[in-house]
């Protein structure tokens, strides 16, 4: 983990309020484990907390890191207003992240996210890939107008849509399709990262699978577990509570209360 102030190498907007930065900078050496973050401290004086970010993809040649950010309040609208040629100061990387070791050649791996929690599942994907596990994804969007990085993950291996409105793919939620289409699959492993709801289901689902594992989405302050500000308790009938930025953001399904 360290400080670095980070070069933006572009900034491109992917959909609506959802933009592609890529940083450069010698804190990519560090990363390699998907499913982690960073803590982007916001060009702004009077927004004093830094806002977490999920890793979506590595380039360690360039040492470049991509990052997929929704511009929905003001420390991240800031964020995605930087220029290319500005620096951003960067913390990471964080968290503990998906483990995909026990995998091997020819095993399966089902993913499922919702909206912005999709990005850290495509660094993932592609480490999997390397692997040569077999890849299904399963993801839901708000609308069709609202899908990104459909054709990256499509590279990789299945991809099944869901939109609440029905404008692509299966009307409903990521739950339909794994109700109706995925009901009589059994992948060697399942991760997970979106909001609340789909995290919740996915936690229930694949309780009791041996490799099941979920990102949560968490508020944060400071990131490095000093404030307990994004605490979760855990799912074992006692009161221990466990820190979403320093014991996760990645959870074994049944670990935790979602």
């Amino acid at each position: 983990m360290r400080v670095e102030n980070m070069k933006v190498i572009s900034n491109e907007i992917l959909v609506s309020n959802v933009y592609e930065l890529v940083l450069e900078g010698q804190m990519v050496e560090e990363m390699s484990v998907p499913g982690q973050f960073v803590d982007i401290k916001v060009p702004r004086e009077d927004l004093l907390l830094r806002r977490p970010i999920s890793i979506c993809q590595l380039d360690h040649e360039k040492n470049q890191v991509t990052l997929l950010i929704r511009a929905s309040g003001d420390g991240t609208r800031a964020l995605c207003d930087v220029k290319v040629g500005e620096t951003l100061d960067v913390l990471g990387p964080l968290g503990k992240g998906f483990p995909l070791d026990f995998l091997n050649k020819g095993q399966s791996a089902l993913l499922i996210g919702g909206g912005i929690g999709i990005p850290p599942l495509f660094e993932l994907a592609k480490q999997l890939s390397l692997k040569g596990v077999k890849l299904t994804f399963v993801f839901g969007f708000q609308t069709k107008s609202a899908i990104f990085y459909l054709n990256e993950f499509k590279a990789l291996g299945e991809v099944l849509i869901s939109t609440d409105d029905g404008s692509t793919g299966t009307k409903g939620t990521v739950e339909t399709i794994l109700n109706e289409t995925l009901k009589s699959v059994n992948p060697d492993a399942v991760y997970a990262c979106g909001p609340k709801g789909l995290n919740r289901m996915v936690n229930l689902r694949y309780k009791d699978h041996p490799h099941a594992y979920l990102s949560l989405e968490e508020r944060m302050a400071c990131g490095i577990g000093a404030c307990a500000a994004c605490v979760c308790q855990k799912d074992d009938g006692s009161d221990e509570n466990l820190k979403v930025c320093e014991d996760g953001p990645v959870f074994k399904s049944g670990e935790v209360l979602v």
